[in-house]
């Protein structure tokens, strides 16, 4: 677990920040130093692929971090429907009397998805979470304040939560070393991208970027935070300087070159209805679906 303690601005909170390997996913714990109030977002539930085993590594580890802490939980958010893990927002609610929210949009990936799934049960289900978040929202945590950053571009769903000065911003920017997030899933835009995050940039430079993925380029440490005025400076895809066009090109022509995540087909089933495994039938047995020959082999 990293830690990253709330700067001299007032309105700063308290950032922990929670590495899983395999999928090179950051999740956070955000909370205001003055009264012990905490938010969780993009929570990891472990899953195995192969064997199509869960677990809640992450997930406990999350929950030692509020416990050890004397922290009080009452919100979990998913930025978005996650394509490469399995969200623990719905494990964490169950043990933490959280509450659980999304961008309102989620409702779209879900029209799109019932299609790939063959399945119209997951069609317009906004009783999954407990808040579905509209651009520019505000929320409270404990004596700070935050909202919710429509933050369209890696999904037509994802949003982006600032709270004081930092900024939970998903899969839009990575570190600066690695660029930006892709943009070719069912829904995603490499326009929308580029708008989302010149507004991102467009933030005071001291504003801490808090990404949602890195995978340790060259070598490196798996890092999660750069400021704005960094990303503006030294983002290999996004720095002051690069063009729209010049960016549109780079990302279509990387993300014809990137293989689907492995745990997409998977993923998503589960992510679209708040983090919640399909429910097992009357021996136990749970079963997830996957859509055959919707997708172009890659790589």
């Amino acid at each position: 677990m990293l830690h990253f303690p709330a700067t001299a601005d007032p309105a700063s909170p308290d950032v922990a920040a929670l590495y899983d390997k395999a999928t090179g996913s950051w999740q956070y714990i955000v909370s205001d130093p003055g009264t012990g109030a905490a938010l969780i977002v993009d929570p990891v539930l472990d899953f195995d692929p192969v064997a199509a085993a869960t677990g809640t590594g992450n997930a406990e580890a999350l929950l030692a971090h509020v416990a050890a802490k004397g922290l009080e939980v009452g919100l979990i958010v998913d930025t978005h429907p996650h394509a490469d893990h399995l969200s623990a927002a719905h494990w964490l609610a169950g043990r933490l009397g959280a509450r659980m929210a999304t961008g309102q949009r989620v409702l779209g990936v879900q029209r799109l998805w019932a299609d790939y799934y063959a399945d119209e049960g997951l069609t317009d289900q906004p009783g999954h979470w407990d808040r579905l978040f509209a651009d520019e929202d505000g929320f409270a945590l404990g004596g700070l304040k935050g909202r919710v950053v429509l933050a369209a571009g890696h999904t037509m769903a994802s949003v982006s939560l600032q709270v004081g000065d930092a900024l939970f911003a998903h899969d839009t920017l990575m570190m600066p070393d690695s660029g930006t997030a892709r943009a070719d899933f069912p829904g995603g835009s490499a326009e929308a991208l580029w708008q989302t995050i010149r507004a991102t940039l467009d933030l005071p430079g001291e504003t801490r970027v808090f990404i949602g993925h890195d995978y340790g380029k060259d070598g490196r440490e798996p890092a999660c935070l750069a400021t704005v005025a960094e990303h503006r400076r030294e983002n290999i895809h996004v720095r002051d300087g690069v063009s729209r066009e010049s960016f549109l090109r780079l990302r279509t022509e990387r993300d014809a070159t990137l293989p689907l995540p492995d745990r997409m087909l998977m993923a998503l089933q589960v992510n679209l209805r708040g983090g919640r495994l399909p429910e097992p039938d009357a021996e136990g047995r749970r079963v997830l679906r996957v859509p055959l020959d919707r997708f172009d082999a890659r790589g």
